[in-house]
């Protein structure tokens, strides 16, 4: 069965070039060039997949994007113009996995999005069997995509899930900045550190006790980001 994707955007010439772009690919797409729409439709479609613009008339994309993390898992692609910088923060603040800039090159986007469909799939296929991965505090259960944090429930977006994931199977290893986005994100090659900035915050905002001041995720200066070991994390209580 083929992935579907659902477009949200309001210009007729840019609906048009992406359905013809993913259709040939083999995707279904479903369209649409309204905000509050787009929330309907994205939980009665249920797509793997959403390609959202920033600028829509009504609910703009901000908007959208916070309203579908509060009620859906799916990953989101912001479409952003390339001089809005703001846009493209608070895109991933608001909860988007990732953004591209208009215009954008066919090979670009679909690099992005088969990178983001790579990764769902795989962990829709995941057999439970191995078990939680467990550090100190924290436990990720890969195939229910769950986490917990000294035994309460936190809802993350798909990256920071995928983030956290990289993170505690290497914890106690520090991990440079490109190979954390080459492993979570996939083609560094149109990425820049902002976007693993962004939620590397989101992720500490949502596991750490004291986010300003961070026991778990740590950062090493000029190097990339270290989760905690679990010996470690009981000798700093």
């Amino acid at each position: 069965m083929a992935d579907k994707i659902m477009v949200v955007e309001d210009d007729p010439a840019i609906q048009r070039s992406l359905s013809a772009l993913l259709n040939a690919e083999g995707y279904e797409v479903v369209v649409t060039a309204d905000g509050a729409e787009a929330v309907q439709l994205a939980v009665a479609e249920s797509p793997q997949l959403i390609l959202l613009d920033v600028m829509l008339p009504g609910l703009n994309g901000l908007q959208v994007c916070q309203q579908l993390r509060a009620r859906i898992y799916t990953p989101i692609i912001m479409l952003t113009a390339k001089s809005d910088e703001l846009d493209k923060v608070l895109g991933l603040e608001m909860g988007a996995d990732d953004y591209v800039t208009k215009p954008f090159s066919p090979r670009e986007l679909l690099a992005r999005v088969r990178a983001h469909l790579r990764r769902t799939n795989l962990y829709e296929g995941r057999s439970a069997q191995d078990g939680p991965i467990s550090v100190g505090a924290i436990s990720i259960d890969e195939a229910a995509r769950e986490v917990t944090v000294a035994g309460k429930m936190i809802q993350l977006t798909p990256k920071e899930f995928d983030l956290l994931v990289v993170l505690a199977t290497n914890a106690g290893r520090v991990l440079e900045r490109d190979t954390l986005l080459e492993r979570v994100w996939g083609e560094s090659l149109y990425l820049d550190s902002r976007t693993l900035d962004v939620h590397i915050r989101r992720l500490r905002l949502k596991v750490e006790p004291e986010p300003s001041n961070p026991q778990f995720i740590v950062t090493v200066p000029g190097v990339g980001y270290k989760l905690v070991s679990a010996e470690r994390q009981q000798q700093m209580r």
